[in-house]
């Protein structure tokens, strides 16, 4: 029973795999290595918020999210927290939520190629020229006029 229980959790833990997008604190030279932005994640009455350090900051949080955040492979953040912190639990989820989040803010670096498309202006211009055809109609007038 408990091989089952054990195969479950990590079937489990493959699915519930995330994405951490890291980023740098300054300038961008090196490698990545905190947090790309200031998140916040809650669960319960537990809230923490991750803040960019600097590097060799190291990781300043308490020892369970410190594991999380190293295993996310971020270096260098600062944590608060605020709630029930001493619930293991709600305090680790809320860390992960935090850490998911990251992904969820677009910056420019995300953003598709944009496909610019000539003006109605620009693309009707012969059309226009002839000031949208009315010196057509005009002519056509005067014909009739003179008849």
């Amino acid at each position: 029973e408990a091989t089952t229980a054990i195969r479950g959790a990590i079937i489990n833990a493959k699915l519930n795999v995330i994405p951490v997008r890291r980023g740098y604190w300054g300038s961008s030279f090196g490698d990545v290595h905190t947090v790309p932005m200031k998140v916040t994640g809650k669960c319960g009455s537990v809230s923490v918020r991750l803040v960019p350090a600097p590097r060799g900051a190291g990781i300043v949080a308490a020892k369970a999210p410190k594991r999380l955040l190293g295993f996310a492979g971020i270096e260098d953040v600062y944590t608060s927290s605020s709630g029930k912190s001493r619930t293991l639990g709600n305090f680790v989820k809320a860390t992960f939520a935090a850490i998911s989040k990251t992904y969820a803010y677009l910056t420019p670096d995300l953003w598709g190629q944009t496909v610019f498309t000539d003006s109605p202006f620009r693309e009707h211009t012969d059309w226009l020229r002839n000031d949208g055809g009315k010196k057509d109609r005009r002519s056509r007038d005067d014909e009739e006029e003179r008849r």
